[in-house]
């Protein structure tokens, strides 16, 4: 995620790349033969040296907390890649040290910027569907398919694990398109071929407005040739299955309002999606970059994928872990 982090930075028209810091001799090197920006090893230093606006944080998990603090001590805006960080007390502080700084702070939730689940999100706080009474959170991919030899991703005290970096992703959608997660109830986190960490989370969860639904997440399904995030939204009024690409919407009722009949309703991303000056992954990385930058520019500290909101995230890991069966 550095990589392409840099890549849609670098090629902002608002933005310019002053330095990148790696702990890969090979990266630095080809950084420094092909770029026009300063490379460095120590990160403490790369501060010291230059005076920058903003700040990309895009490490293990583990090595959040302190980069993000000493970025904010130097009075940067920080932008920071998911999950926020490993202990609630570290997102607590982070939290507090932007807030009273008044420096823009986001988190790499890329699913926020997404034109699917947006539309999703306004469906839903506009009644569509009725009294909602249950949803289902999925997210399934190929990343452990095998018993191999240890990375940080399999290491938990490094962020590693599906609960850490499947299932957040997941959670913090359900918080963005429905309410807040207030309880978690017999978690279950499954080892499939970690030998340390967890390879699938299974949840039951209420939100605060009382809506309860399901959290599946599998890192170990080889039936998905990628990540696949899809959440299901049921009402009295119909039901909605949207994933990344596309939402079937299912209606009681006409809806023309909406631009929906009754039945079944197709909804494509290509409908969806706001046009980005430079693709790399997906639509949504380089607007969240974009996000992050006009927020800086207009001194917009109201941000969509705050610190304050990953926090709520990391509380919602930190409460299926301890209520695991």
């Amino acid at each position: 995620m550095g990589l392409s982090h840099a890549s849609i930075v670098n090629a902002h028209p608002e933005l310019e790349l002053v330095a990148v810091c790696d702990t890969s001799s090979l990266i630095l090197e080809a950084l420094k033969k092909y770029g026009s920006y300063k490379t460095y090893s120590d990160f403490t230093k790369m501060l010291a040296e230059n005076e920058l606006e903003a700040l990309l944080v895009a490490t293990p998990t583990k090595f959040h907390a302190d980069m993000v603090l000493e970025g904010l001590s130097k009075n940067i805006n920080v932008f920071c890649e998911k999950p926020f960080s490993l202990l609630v007390e570290q997102g607590q502080k982070m939290t507090a040290m932007a807030e009273q700084g008044k420096l823009v702070n986001q988190v790499g939730y890329h699913n926020r910027f997404i034109g699917t689940f947006n539309y999703l999100r306004n469906l839903v706080s506009s009644g569509l569907l009725g009294e909602i009474y249950h949803f289902t959170g999925e997210a399934y991919g190929p990343v452990v398919t095998k018993r191999k030899e240890s990375t940080w991703r399999s290491v938990s005290t490094e962020g590693g694990g599906c609960l850490y970096d499947y299932a957040s992703h997941v959670i913090n959608l359900i918080e963005y398109v429905l309410a807040d997660i207030k309880e978690v109830n017999g978690a279950m986190l499954k080892k499939i071929f970690s030998r340390d960490v967890e390879d699938a989370v299974y949840a039951s969860l209420v939100l605060s407005n009382g809506i309860s639904g399901q959290l599946n997440v599998n890192w170990s399904d080889d039936t998905y040739r990628k990540m696949s995030t899809q959440i299901t939204v049921q009402g009295t009024g119909g039901k909605i299955i949207t994933d990344a690409q596309e939402m079937k919407i299912y209606l009681k009722d006409e809806h023309p309002e909406a631009g929906l009949e009754k039945g079944w309703n197709m909804k494509y991303i290509t409908d969806l999606t706001e046009p980005v000056d430079f693709y790399l992954r997906g639509e949504e990385y380089s607007a969240q970059i974009d996000y992050f930058a006009q927020s800086i520019k207009k001194r917009d500290l109201n941000n969509r994928s705050s610190f304050s909101s990953a926090l709520k995230t990391d509380v919602v890991i930190k409460k299926i872990k301890n209520s695991t069966l």
